[in-house]
């Protein structure tokens, strides 16, 4: 169904143009005085130097083609008025505010029904093989998901790869260090390669007084390794198989703990195979050149506003890099399952590395030239200190710890509240999906490309923009529908199978209590919403969105008696509101990568 914006604008710009206007003139604005009016349009104002006409007067012209203006066969306004110095601000009437709620409830979709079509490859994930999850790869992991997730939502094809960083150096120190040990045959867990990694690169790392490597035979031996592994010496292929397969199981377990879900588990690794090819057309299109021994691409164009560094395809020791890798992947990717759009997610601080490999496939034509590529960095997670989020004692926080951190963080505030008739079970099983949802809306709700303290306190409050209180209003309306169900004898094993059964027997009417109104204008903009949170790869556009509608729920909540009401018909007419919101929000949440719980 069409969206309320493109309904509004389509009746302001003919509007316009009735009064013999440029309909380009009828922009549509959500009002910033909602206590005025609903919408606003500027376009008189635009309009008066282009037609020697006062603005407000000319304001007055479009009025008439408004007032008494029809959509969805009933009345779209039931005030448009103009304002000094031009404006004119629109009031929606109930009557169109209820039959637009009642056809989302009609449709499965609540009335975003897209169907982009294109095929979008998000590249998120990015975890290192041998070593643990830790906080910094939380908002990757979070926003790739969320992306990916309203990539479909929007009728797009759209598929996740973890590109796990498994070729690096950090395979030649562990590897290195096995051999050392005389355990290159050893089955070991992933206990033990975490300990090993730390260990073998603080080695590798440590330095005499003079600022000379300590153990340079050591360091030079984990870089020698690296390289033969890269060539496939079968030896270091074998053991670096083992690391494999006992890093993706418990990376697979951790990322299922976050909820979130790759369809493609490919690595660094998978691109080595590719690089003479690359090679070769890098050569053949000369664009390619030798500097002090390396194989470099010159990125720079005319319109940079700085200075840009050639890109290193190969060392001088012919060892590749992160560009090396990454232009393999776009080969193998293009072979193997080729996109519209590829979509990588990471660090900010990452951009010149994108920027530089993303130019050279343009410059060597690796992919065609409609294919999109985007990189959407991410801002710091940082403390309340402001810096990078850390453990008390200064150490990396382990993602999984943190998860746990903030279930009992949730778990505290449980058993403050009052008895729910969970069990102690179920009340773990909850803080668990509380908790996902406090980390996950914490993290989205903030602007991907800027930095954020991170609140454990603030987060996993059940009051104010938080995941928590999002959770408590979905399951405030879960138990205002299940004890109207039971009141009418209707099964409510569920709330989801009870509106699937139940609520599409209960319709939408239109009705004057302000706090419905203000909810159902709420309700009506879900689907501009979402189309902006794409528009923009804006994740926390969708958080503000269900923070407002909820906040309009509960106001509704606490100045109607719902389940007090003795009008039959308008109690049925609140409860098919309520299940069009319940629908609404979990819609969002699920983009959002989260859930809710019947009960908490």
């Amino acid at each position: 169904m069409e969206s309320v914006k493109k309904i509004l604008q389509g009746a302001v710009e003919l509007a316009f143009e009735s009064a013999g206007y440029e309909k380009e003139l009828g922009k549509v604005t959500i009002s910033n005085r909602p206590d005025l009016c609903d919408y606003q349009s500027n376009g008189a104002l635009i309009g008066a130097k282009k037609y020697q006409k006062n603005p407000i007067e000319l304001a007055e012209d479009v009025q008439k083609y408004l007032e008494g203006d029809k959509a969805l066969s009933v009345p779209l306004f039931s005030k448009v008025e103009v304002v000094k110095p031009g404006f004119l601000n629109m009031t929606l009437s109930p009557a169109f505010l209820a039959k637009y709620c009642s056809l989302m409830a009609e449709d499965e979709k609540n009335g975003l029904d897209p169907k982009e079509g294109q095929k979008v490859l998000v590249d998120y994930g990015g975890a290192n093989v041998a070593k643990p999850l830790h906080v910094g790869h939380l908002r990757s992991a979070s926003i790739g998901e969320a992306l990916k997730r309203l990539a479909i939502r929007m009728g797009n094809e759209a598929v996740g790869d973890v590109h796990l960083g498994d070729f690096g150096l950090q395979m030649g120190l562990i590897i290195g260090e096995l051999e050392e040990r005389g355990e290159l045959e050893k089955d070991f867990t992933i206990g033990e390669l975490e300990e090993i990694y730390p260990m073998a690169s603080a080695k590798a790392k440590e330095k005499n007084p003079d600022g000379s490597l300590k153990n340079e035979e050591y360091a030079n031996r984990a870089k020698d390794i690296t390289v033969r592994l890269q060539k496939g010496e079968e030896k270091y292929k074998k053991v670096w198989e083992k690391i494999m397969k006992v890093s993706i199981a418990d990376l697979k377990k951790n990322y299922d703990a976050l909820d979130v879900h790759f369809e493609i588990w490919k690595g660094e690794s998978d691109a080595e195979p590719y690089f003479p090819r690359l090679i070769e057309i890098l050569e053949e299109k000369g664009l390619s050149y030798r500097s002090n021994g390396a194989l470099v691409v010159d990125i720079a164009e005319p319109e940079d506003k700085k200075e840009l560094p050639p890109c290193m395809i190969l060392k001088s020791d012919g060892a590749s890099l992160y560009a090396t890798s990454d232009l393999g992947t776009i080969m193998d990717r293009e072979k193997l399952y080729p996109q519209n759009w590829y979509l990588y997610v990471a660090d900010s601080r990452q951009e010149l590395h994108y920027t530089s490999f993303f130019r050279v496939g343009r410059k060597a034509e690796l992919l065609p030239k409609e294919t999109k590529l985007t990189f959407m960095g991410f801002g710091t997670m940082n403390g309340k200190d402001g810096k990078p989020f850390k453990t008390r004692d200064g150490g990396v926080l382990r993602l999984e710890k943190l998860i746990d951190e903030i279930r009992d963080s949730v778990l505290s505030r449980m058993e403050e509240g009052k008895d729910t008739g969970l069990t102690s079970e179920e009340r773990q099983e909850t803080a668990k999906v509380i908790a996902l949802a406090a980390l996950k809306y914490g993290d989205l709700s903030n602007q991907i490309t800027k930095d954020y303290i991170f609140d454990l306190e603030k987060f996993s409050a059940f009051e104010g923009n938080t995941g928590p209180y999002i959770l408590y209003t979905i399951v405030r309306i879960a138990s205002i529908l299940r004890k109207y169900a039971e009141a009418n004898g209707e099964s409510s094993a569920d709330t989801a199978t009870w509106i699937k059964n139940y609520g599409k027997n209960y319709k939408i009417q239109s009705d004057e209590e302000p706090s419905l109104l203000a909810l159902q204008k709420q309700i009506i903009v879900f689907a501009d919403e979402m189309n902006d949170a794409w528009k923009e790869l804006a994740p926390h556009k969708i958080c503000g969105y269900i923070y407002a509608l909820a906040n309009s729920f509960n106001a509704f909540y606490h100045n109607v008696k719902i389940l007090g009401e003795e009008n039959k018909e308008k109690q049925k007419n609140y409860i098919a509101h309520l299940a069009l919101t319940w629908r609404i929000l979990t819609d969002a949440i699920h983009v959002l990568g989260f859930s809710a719980p019947e009960k908490m």
